[in-house]
């Protein structure tokens, strides 16, 4: 079975998104799941979604959390993903 994808929005120089990422790396790890990086910056759809909100997790349900999160918001949020 291959690891299911968390989805973390950041953007370039974002010290929040640095924030976000050490927070939920390690649970995302823990409970069998990938972090994948997505920079919004030089996307305009993305840019327009996210611009004021990242740090934004998403799971592939489209389930989002943001920031500011904790260690157990992260682990709630993949708890609750379907499949």
């Amino acid at each position: 079975m291959s690891a299911r994808v968390l989805t973390l929005y950041t953007g370039v120089g974002c010290h929040l998104c640095d924030q976000g990422r050490a927070v939920a790396e390690p649970v995302a790890l823990a409970n069998g799941w990938v972090l994948e990086k997505i920079s919004i910056t030089g996307d305009v759809a993305l840019t327009a979604a996210y611009g004021i909100r990242i740090p934004v997790l998403r799971t592939p349900s489209g389930a989002e959390l943001g920031w500011p999160f904790s260690p157990g918001q992260v682990r709630r949020l993949l708890a609750a993903e379907p499949g």
